[in-house]
């Protein structure tokens, strides 16, 4: 039998509530693992847009390079990427005896750097792909419009490429959403850690599994939502015209 007595008890944990606390007092559950996502997409989009203009460079060693950045991160799961930032570089004493040591010991960091890294290489591809697909037409009235190279990147290309990766863009954010639940192995309270919490507490898996799969798919409707509505207003254009 599930106890819905226990999963109306807990559920208030999972929306950043503490024991006799309000939801939302304190950055636990989805508020951790908002938190967590909105870092790491914002820093990995920053990363990316530079990255995959390395990516389509002619320079052989520059592009060379940020494909091997990419294949790793890419060819590895995120679980590893995470436990080598957290606990691995931890042996090396000239990490710990160096500034970074201060960042390194931190869980949230390390989590927020194992993320970023991972969903700029990711990213990365996606916009570079959509970079060599950009319409010669768009290049051709660029170039007659007497535009340099970079002007024409930075006014055309990369807002042209940007808009059209909404759709690959989307999945990749959902995915990421959903890999934040390996915070919780580094001892962060996301959503996936209070179900674990409350699992070590109560012994009872079936009720905080359920409601943290819940609020996941609750999470990825409203992404899906959201992106739905980009790809409205922005990819419009791109649509098939109606008879």
């Amino acid at each position: 039998m599930i106890d819905f007595r226990l999963i109306l008890d807990k559920l208030p944990a999972f929306l950043g509530g503490a024991d006799g606390q309000p939801v939302l007092s304190t950055s636990d559950g989805i508020v951790m693992t908002l938190e967590l996502l909105g870092a790491s997409l914002l820093l990995g989009m920053l990363l990316a847009v530079p990255l995959a203009l390395g990516r389509v460079s002619k320079n052989r060693l520059l592009s060379g390079s940020v494909w091997l950045y990419t294949y790793v991160f890419r060819g590895t799961p995120l679980l590893v990427q995470l436990f080598i930032i957290y606990y691995g570089l931890s042996q090396f004493d000239a990490v710990r005896d160096s500034w970074l040591w201060q960042y390194l010991q931190d869980a949230w960091f390390c989590a927020i750097l194992a993320f970023t890294l991972n969903t700029a290489a990711y990213t990365t591809e996606i916009i570079a792909g959509q970079i060599r697909t950009t319409h010669w037409g768009e290049i051709e009235a660029a170039r007659a419009m007497g535009m340099s190279k970079w002007l024409m990147m930075r006014r055309i290309v990369i807002p042209s490429a940007l808009r059209r990766a909404l759709p690959a863009y989307s999945n990749e954010v959902i995915m990421m959403m959903q890999s934040t639940a390996v915070a919780g192995l580094v001892t962060l309270a996301d959503i996936t850690g209070v179900a674990r919490r409350i699992y070590s507490d109560t012994y009872m898996a079936f009720e905080p599994f359920l409601i943290a799969g819940a609020i996941y798919l609750v999470l990825t409707f409203v992404f899906v939502w959201l992106f739905k509505q980009a790809e409205q207003r922005w990819l419009a254009y791109l649509a098939p015209r109606k008879h």
